[in-house]
């Protein structure tokens, strides 16, 4: 049973950062899956552009040109993203039993091995008594400029 199937959120975890025109930290839809070579297309990642030759249809309207498509990313490269903390993470499996007594398994998002960053600690710890006087000196003085 795969990890990764057609429809999962997916985020890449791997490769240049968007600032330098990558993908990474990009989020997406699993279009398809590629189970021979181990890969996965991404809605909205890894975009190629492809020349498809010019032709005619039937009724006379042109197709080919320039296109640009998602190309195929490797499975290592990516992480499943839990629907709860929209955060990747990772993923097992649990074996149980129906009621008629077959064997199942079910995908289960593991606990986050995240450890608290201080900058998210420091967002999180309520405001000091220095910064409230200084809110509420800034706070009168917007006043006095207003009247």
């Amino acid at each position: 049973m795969a990890k990764i199937r057609k429809g999962d959120l997916v985020q890449v975890i791997s490769g240049q950062t968007q600032e330098r025109g990558g993908s990474r930290g990009k989020q997406g839809r699993v279009i398809r899956v590629i189970a021979g070579k181990d890969r996965v297309v991404v809605e909205g990642v890894n975009f190629v552009t492809k020349h498809v030759k010019v032709g005619q249809t039937q009724r006379g309207t042109k197709t080919g040109g320039i296109e640009t498509m998602e190309a195929p990313i490797h499975v290592s490269n990516i992480a499943l993203v839990d629907p709860e903390t929209k955060l990747p993470a990772r993923v097992g499996f649990t074996v149980g039993t129906d009621d008629r007594g077959k064997t199942t398994r079910e995908r289960v998002f593991k606990k986050s091995r995240r450890v608290e960053t201080k900058k998210s600690k420091a967002a999180k710890a309520e405001p000091t008594a220095s910064t409230k006087d200084a809110d509420k000196a800034t706070e009168k003085a917007t006043e006095k400029d207003a009247d």
